[in-house]
Formats: structure tokens, C-alpha cells, sequence
């Protein structure tokens, strides 16, 4: 550990339990959806679809549970966007990251997210998963119940549908792909994966006196 660095408690329980199981429903929400699409042969179709809708509705359960946590616990702060550093956050991932240049935003267990992550966060939480997830309930209910003759949602053309579920699908592995990147870009090449395994992380020791001396106040 590095002398002017101190270790801090990052990730609570159940944010770890949840980045993890979203991590598996999401790569196996994308296994069995392109199958259904005829990319490949894998599972077989059948398969592919009933594993697909399984996963849809635990993803969909793993949202309620993470949006309850996120509202009672004041975690949804972590996604407010600013302006703040933008511009050099972006820069440094453009350019600074290849010249071992300092990390513009500094962070700390009250601010975990570089403004380009929130922006980013956001945008995935307010647009894309609620998207994937609307579109997905409209296909999967498509005259619906089928064998019973009552038509809850009649739709003539799904295509629309099937396209912007498509689109979301492709956007949500570009950003795990790039994720999987930027995970390597801490302190060493695995200290972000084990600070989401554990849950701790070494963070500059001058921010965590400031964030404990943030913390006294405020019981004050």
C-alpha cells in the first residue's frame, strides 16, 4: 500500500451484490438474445428464449431492489451530473491515461464517480435500461394471453420494437466492454476489481481525513 494512500470502505454489501449479479444477468441476457436473433447456434432457440425471459424478469427484480437501496440509502447522489472536471476527465481518457498523467477527480466514499461516469451512469440508468426494459415487456407480452383470446397489448408490427431492443443490447456492450477496460486503470491493474469484490479500496489518505472530518461534522 502506498504510505500517503489509506484503505477505505468503498462498496457496501449490497452495491457489491448487486454490480455483480446485474454483470451476470446482463452477459447472459446477451448470450440468449442474440441467439434468439439467429447470430448463433448455442443453447438452441427454445432455450435461448426461455432463459432469456427468466433472466429479464430476475434483472427486472434486481432493479426494484436496487432502486429501493439506492432512494433509502442517499446512494442516488453518487449519479447528480456536474460539469465540474469534465472536460479533463475526458481528456485524461482520450490522452492522459496513455501518459501516466494524474487522475483529474479524486475518489472518495461520497463521491465514487468521475463526472464522466455519472453522466454515463445516468444515462444508462434513466434512458437505456428503462428503454431495454420497456421495449422488452412489450415483445414479451405481445398479444398476450396468446391462448386465451384476449389481446392486452395488440401491436400490428413489433419491428420498431425489436430494432430499438437491438440498438439498446449493442449500446449496453459497448459500455461493458469499455468498462471492462477502465476497470484496469487504478492504483494497479486489479485493485478496481478487488475493491468490487471486497469492498474496500485505497483511497489518498488527505481525502479520507477530509471525508472523516466530513463525517464528525455531520453527527455534530
Amino acid at each position: 500500500m502506498n504510505k500517503n494512500s489509506k484503505k477505505a470502505y468503498v462498496y457496501k454489501g449490497f452495491e457489491r451484490f448487486w454490480h455483480w449479479n446485474q454483470a451476470l444477468l446482463i452477459f447472459l441476457l446477451a448470450i440468449t438474445g442474440f441467439e434468439i436473433h439467429s447470430s448463433y447456434h448455442l443453447l438452441g432457440y427454445e432455450t435461448a428464449v426461455d432463459l432469456h425471459n427468466k433472466a429479464a424478469w430476475a434483472f427486472i427484480i434486481l432493479i426494484i431492489f436496487a432502486i429501493f437501496w439506492h432512494f433509502t440509502t442517499g446512494e442516488w447522489k453518487q449519479y447528480i451530473p456536474t460539469t465540474e472536471n469534465l472536460r479533463a476527465q475526458a481528456e485524461f481518457y482520450l490522452f492522459g491515461i496513455f501518459r501516466n498523467a494524474p487522475h483529474p477527480t479524486k475518489k472518495t466514499v461520497i463521491s465514487k464517480l468521475n463526472p464522466l461516469q455519472r453522466l454515463v451512469y445516468l444515462g444508462l440508468k434513466v434512458l437505456i435500461i428503462p428503454v431495454m426494459v420497456v421495449s422488452g415487456l412489450l415483445y414479451m407480452f405481445y398479444r398476450y394471453p396468446q391462448d386465451g383470446g384476449i389481446e392486452f397489448i395488440t401491436i400490428d408490427n413489433l419491428e420498431i420494437i425489436a430494432l430499438i431492443h437491438t440498438f439498446g443490447a449493442f449500446i449496453l456492450m459497448a459500455f461493458v466492454i469499455v468498462h471492462l477496460y477502465l476497470i484496469t486503470t487504478g492504483h494497479t491493474i486489479t485493485s478496481n476489481l478487488k475493491a468490487m469484490i471486497t469492498g474496500w479500496e485505497e483511497l489518498d489518505a488527505d481525502e479520507n481525513e477530509a471525508e472523516k472530518k466530513d463525517n464528525e461534522d455531520a453527527k455534530m
